[in-house]
């Protein structure tokens, strides 16, 4: 379903991979619900909507929906960052696994969600009336702005 700010809809979802330094499998056992907890706090905070999300033993899935006033590199850089550095301060033992505290390896994995054809065609019909209905109500140019007669 669509988002709407004052004049904007939007629906922007990504499913994002990442992974820890070196694929350590370290993610599900101890660490699994704080992690969790941190990366959830993390989005709410940005105003990212976790549509899905699961933690594996050595990678994150998330299905993401991101305001379009942000870019994706920008989340998973913010994500990514404040995340190592919250866990290194919930568990300091991690500090010797993890030298100069780089939880997470450097790259990740991202994909859009699209929308299927029907949905498409349906918002397209849609704004064909709604463009029509603006066009009785508003009075016409007489000249036409763009080519100045």
């Amino acid at each position: 379903m669509a988002k709407s700010l004052a004049h904007t809809k939007w629906m922007c979802k990504y499913h994002i991979i990442f992974t820890p330094k070196y694929r350590r499998k370290i993610i599900y056992n101890q660490y699994r619900e704080s992690i969790v907890k941190i990366l959830r706090d993390l989005c709410k905070w940005k105003g990212v909507e976790i549509i899905e999300g699961s933690a594996m033993v050595d990678h994150i899935h998330l299905v993401v929906s991101i305001p379009p006033k942000y870019s994706v590199s920008s989340i998973m850089g913010y994500l990514k960052g404040k995340s190592a550095l919250m866990i290194f301060d919930r568990h300091a033992n991690l500090k010797y696994k993890f030298g100069n505290r780089h939880f997470w390896s450097r790259g990740y994995y991202v994909s859009t969600v699209g929308l299927n054809e029907a949905t498409i065609a349906k918002y397209v019909r849609e704004q064909y009336k709604h463009d029509q209905m603006m066009d009785r109500i508003s009075t016409k140019e007489v000249e036409d702005p763009f080519r100045g007669s």
